[in-house]
């Protein structure tokens, strides 16, 4: 079935409060999916940000990110009250999101409703016991990044360093209160980010989510988890990832993060990422993973080197890795981010995966009219088509920074006589495609200019700040994006004829089982 998704953060939905949350606001903006025949809502990962306020550089795989905890609806449970959270100034631009004063005033509000929370409430007690395989370990690891002012865990004392089990426990102990306060703010958020998830299905929208292939070094999946990583006895990382030089980063891209010892997870039948899918697919409907191609093979950075121009491509898990998977979980739906430098053992371990891989647009117009990012080329409706995606340029931010041949390429396919017709044109074409879902982000459908891009690859500040306001989200916006839903086949099937379709499949089962038992 053919679908449109919209891409935006929960960081981006209109807020009086600094950042987007899981407030009425979401709510809100699912009823203008709903209005607009729009089935997929495809957002960016929901986890606590680090160094730089990237959802992919995180303390946790698992946790959710504090910020998103809707203050309206703990006062609704009488944890706070109106003055203690409203009269805080979030920061002075609606557009941007400010995230020093967030980090500032955030915590603070939080620790407040957290006094007024009971520890016995059965719920919570029920979510700890469901969470224990990862919730003590985090709580623990925040706790102590509180202790030292928010040190990495790298720069703690050797025995906390190194989990020495007698200095664990006495940090257990002396922090008792914050561990509880981290878990009950898990607490808070996966059950508001279950009651929206909710709130989405019963509309007929999907949620697709994002995880990061690598995880961060200073996450407590590293510091709990050595074994998983290539460290050394020390756990410093014997070499971190990156990307090789190319046309756009001459010295290449040095990411830092710690590399899987996959010859480890081979041994353990790779429990730790079906885990980690495990939960993923409990948040989201779909899962797209970040950084496909490294499970094929990846490029491996002697640690210390501070560029990647020195490196290696080293073999991945391949196909063991998602038979494993499967195997465990069945056929679950994930979208593979198939970007960068692809070889042809990449393309077959997709091939082989069966995962949908994605098209981005703007990628289309080098002047090579057998670009696979080119519409018609696309070979199968077994891929997702984006007009770009969160580390893109707006649409009319990118044709205003494209050289003049490239728009000039793009004008001639598209059939478009003025430049700033360009962006309407570019949706129209990735909807018109046959690709099964289609996917703009919610600044283009805004018409939003450089002002809007959500993320520039390595580059740290500036990024992930972009906000919507309430006023964005019109009826005649709805209307525009439901009839170009309606023009290209992706609206979904009328509710009254879904009725009837499962009412006819009842009746066939049911004569089905009546002849059986005549027979």
């Amino acid at each position: 079935m053919r679908k449109s998704g919209i891409l935006m953060h929960i960081s981006s939905l209109p807020s009086a409060y600094g950042i987007g949350k899981m407030g009425d606001a979401a709510y809100v903006f699912a009823d203008f999916l709903e209005d607009c025949g729009v089935q997929v809502w495809q957002i960016l990962p929901l986890s606590p940000t680090s160094y730089g306020d990237s959802p992919y550089q995180s303390f946790s795989v698992h946790a959710g990110n504090p910020y998103f905890i809707d203050f309206e609806r703990l006062e609704k449970e009488g944890y706070l009250n109106g003055a203690e959270y409203q009269e805080i100034i979030w920061g002075e631009e609606p557009r941007r999101v400010d995230y020093a004063r967030i980090y500032t005033y955030s915590f603070h509000v939080l620790r407040t409703a957290f006094s007024r929370f009971s520890q016995d409430t059965p719920a919570y007690v029920a979510f700890c016991e469901a969470q224990k395989a990862w919730l003590p370990e985090y709580a623990l690891f925040m706790a102590l990044k509180d202790a030292h002012h928010g040190k990495p865990w790298t720069e703690w004392e050797t025995p906390l360093k190194l989990r020495d089990p007698a200095a664990l426990e006495e940090a257990r102990e002396k922090y008792a209160n914050d561990i509880a306060f981290y878990s009950v703010l898990q607490y808070w958020f996966y059950q508001q980010w279950g009651e929206l998830k909710a709130y989405c299905n019963q509309k007929g929208i999907s949620i697709v989510g994002d995880i990061p292939i690598y995880v961060a070094y200073d996450s407590v999946e590293v510091w709990s988890q050595p074994e998983l990583f290539q460290l050394n006895e020390k756990h410093v990382p014997t070499a971190v990832a990156g990307c090789p030089p190319d046309v756009f980063s001459p010295t290449g891209q040095l990411w830092g993060n710690p590399l899987y010892d996959w010859d480890y997870h081979k041994k353990t039948g790779f429990i730790w990422w079906i885990d980690r899918l495990k939960r993923a697919v409990t948040l989201y409907d779909t899962v797209r993973i970040d950084h496909f191609r490294g499970f094929e093979s990846y490029y491996a950075v002697p640690y210390g080197k501070k560029t990647a121009e020195i490196g290696a491509w080293e073999k991945g898990p391949g196909m063991a890795l998602f038979e494993a998977v499967k195997s465990a979980l069945g056929d679950i739906s994930i979208i593979a981010e198939d970007l960068g430098f692809v070889t042809p053992e990449v393309q077959q371990l997709l091939q082989d995966s069966g995962y949908p891989g994605m098209k981005v647009l703007q990628f289309a117009f080098d002047g090579d009219p057998k670009s696979e990012f080119l519409p018609q080329n696309y070979v199968t409706p077994n891929c997702v088509a984006y007009t770009g995606t969160h580390d893109n340029m707006t649409l009319r931010g990118w044709i205003c920074q494209s050289p003049s041949k490239t728009i000039a390429f793009a004008k001639r396919y598209l059939h478009c006589r003025n430049t700033g017709d360009l962006p309407g044109a570019m949706i129209r074409a990735t909807w018109s495609s046959i690709a099964h879902l289609a996917v703009a982000q919610m600044q283009d459908f805004l018409d939003a200019g450089p002002e809007g891009r959500m993320n520039t690859p390595s580059t740290t500040g500036g990024n992930w700040q972009y906000r919507t306001v309430t006023s964005d989200f019109t009826p005649r916006l709805a209307k525009r994006i439901r009839r170009l839903n309606e023009l290209y086949n992706r609206l979904p099937e009328p509710k009254e004829i879904t009725r009837s379709k499962e009412m006819g499949s009842k009746e066939k089962i049911k004569e089905k089982k009546e002849k059986n038992h005549v027979e």
